[in-house]
């Protein structure tokens, strides 16, 4: 019997006929949004980067929680944007099954407004739709990046420090690069533009020092030079083998960042002001980067971060998500394109004791494995630190 006969008779055949079992989602709706803040004692250390002050405040957390009629919440960390939330995208996908998540993210993002690929309306969505694949995740028993689909359980991360203080000097720089490399950290990231081209460039000479050979550096400027600033700078530190340098001009002189790129051996990071697959596209075709940092939450979610890595993949891009480290983990951990996850030292840990860091091994930490995001804060801390 040839080919063309068997497939034929198969056909033909009665099992051909029998209808395969059907796997339709679980029956449930989204019935609502809620917004969890809590506040913790003390007070976070007041730094800088090339750009901008912060800290000095009480240390804190936010979570949006989508409910759901089976008794099922999703959470996820917000930053803000609640009233957007409330207003705009809980009308979209209120009463819609939470496993229909392409479809949701577009009802959010086409279903009241003219499509636009930036803005606060943007860094609202992405909160809500991890909440979203955190509600899959909690239905199915697996952590989220399972459900998105597992590549590794294996990630590499960094170490993001070296911020400008008061008082802190030469010294004080490499006794923090030292605590880095005792909590298991291989690689850690550094802020520069903060301080004369030439301060800077000893800085990097005493991290490098400190941490040997073997360490990888990553500079981080916050988009604080034009592209022969950027240029001048990234020849006066090539020699000291920097793993990377992120967003060395501003976000949106995507020409700058390519003749930056062009220009120095060292490879180029941005994105961290882009959002969705849009921005990203923009950024791969104008040739302004050799790594994408979008950020996972800001940027879109989960949904809108799939396509991202994806398009960046299809152009051998790989990813290296900005912030977010408790969102970002499950996506990095799906994803083949994942170059290494931002996260933080283990002394940040005391600043939002409801979600404890990672730990880290050889430069590496080990993914989630409770079900869905795993943000859920113990209800004692929430009864003891929540605020309305």
């Amino acid at each position: 019997m040839n080919r063309r006969s068997f497939l034929r008779a198969a056909l033909a055949s009665p099992l051909a006929a029998v209808p395969l079992p059907a796997a339709n989602p679980p029956n449930l709706k989204i019935t609502g949004l809620e917004f969890l803040r809590l506040v913790f004692p003390g007070k976070t250390p007041v730094k800088r980067n090339s750009i901008i002050t912060s800290g000095g405040g009480a240390p804190g957390m936010n979570l949006v929680e989508v409910h759901t009629d089976g008794g099922i919440t999703g959470r996820a960390v917000s930053a803000g944007m609640h009233s957007i939330m409330t207003s705009e995208l809980l009308p979209r996908i209120k009463g819609e099954n939470p496993f229909y998540v392409e479809r949701l993210w577009d009802r959010m993002y086409r279903h009241n407004r003219k499509p636009v690929a930036k803005g606060e309306y943007i860094r609202a969505m992405g909160p809500v739709d991890i909440a979203i694949w955190d509600i899959v995740g909690k239905v199915l028993n697996r952590p989220a990046y399972q459900v998105l689909g597992a590549y590794t359980d294996k990630i590499r991360v960094y170490a993001a420090g070296g911020y400008y203080e008061d008082g802190k000097g030469l010294r004080e720089l490499a006794k923090e690069m030292e605590e880095y490399l005792r909590e298991g950290f291989r690689a850690i990231k550094m802020k520069v533009g903060g301080e004369p081209m030439k301060v800077d460039a000893e800085r990097v000479r005493v991290v490098r020092e400190t941490v040997g050979p073997d360490v990888d550096i990553l500079l981080d400027a916050n988009n604080k030079w034009n592209a022969y600033d950027a240029i001048r700078f990234g020849r006066m530190v090539e020699k000291y083998e920097i793993f990377w340098f992120e967003e060395p001009v501003e976000p949106d002189d995507f020409k700058g960042c390519a003749e930056v790129r062009e220009a120095l051996d060292i490879p180029v990071v941005a994105g961290e002001n882009e959002f969705t697959v849009w921005g990203a596209r923009d950024l791969i075709e104008a040739r302004s980067a050799d790594i994408l940092n979008l950020d996972t939450v800001w940027a879109g979610g989960y949904t809108a971060y799939r396509k991202i890595a994806a398009l960046a993949a299809a152009h051998h891009v790989p990813v290296a998500p900005h912030g977010n480290p408790h969102m970002a983990v499950h996506l990095l951990a799906s994803t083949p394109n994942t170059l290494i996850m931002e996260t933080y030292p283990g002394v940040e840990s005391k600043y939002n004791p409801a979600l404890p860091l990672f730990p880290v091994k050889d430069g590496y930490i080990m993914a989630p494995t409770k079900p869905g995001v795993g943000v859920d804060p113990d209800p004692e801390m929430i009864k003891k630190y929540r605020v309305r």
